[in-house]
């Protein structure tokens, strides 16, 4: 939407946005509004040496990588709609409910730690993105169904860009990553029965 205009996009329609960390400069840093429609915020290191020897090989020579087309649309937005039929118990949803709501400093019951270092947290969408996430692991690792502890495995890369820390969490080297490691250590979901 643009103004009172809405257009339609073709779906599947994602978006993937890179992030360097070390300059600014020349960069635009997004509204959290915005920074919230991103499911995930995927930290992707330095490459191995031989993954590097390959990068350059690849890119200083007139190579052509081949390139297959593995999922066409249909079947990208056929796999979407498997993951939404994935079921999920209460239990699981309350968990993801919780941890999302336990990043919000002025939430009911929020860690102090959150209430100190926390100035802003995650909104509804963390909740939604934490289960759909859990739900894609479940059937990566061949499981009808998610569970808290695919959860837990999501919860960095969806929350860690829907928490923004206070000025003394920054200047004490406290990070996104830390809160929400922090939180999963106080919320550690109960043990559950494999289906």
């Amino acid at each position: 939407t643009v103004g009172d205009q809405t257009y339609p996009l073709p779906e599947p329609f994602f978006v993937l946005a890179t992030q360097n960390p070390i300059e600014q400069e020349g960069t635009y840093p997004l509204p959290e509004a915005q920074l919230d429609r991103f499911m995930f915020n995927i930290v992707v290191d330095y490459p191995s040496r031989d993954e590097e020897a390959r990068i350059i090989r690849q890119v200083t020579s007139l190579q052509e990588p081949p390139l297959e087309t593995c999922l066409d649309a249909a079947q990208v937005l056929a796999l979407q709609q498997a993951i939404r039929r994935v079921p999920v118990a209460d239990h699981v949803i309350a968990f993801a409910n919780d941890l999302a709501r336990a990043t919000r400093p002025k939430a009911e019951g929020a860690p102090d730690f959150v209430r100190e270092m926390v100035a802003w947290g995650a909104g509804p969408r963390a909740g939604i993105y934490l289960i759909t996430a859990a739900k894609a692991r479940a059937v990566l690792q061949g499981r009808y169904h998610a569970t808290t502890a695919d959860v837990a495995q999501v919860a960095l890369p969806v929350l860690r860009h829907r928490v923004l820390t206070t000025f003394n969490a920054e200047a004490a080297g406290v990070t996104s990553d830390h809160i929400v490691k922090q939180l999963l250590e106080k919320m550690r979901p109960a043990e559950e029965i494999r289906l």
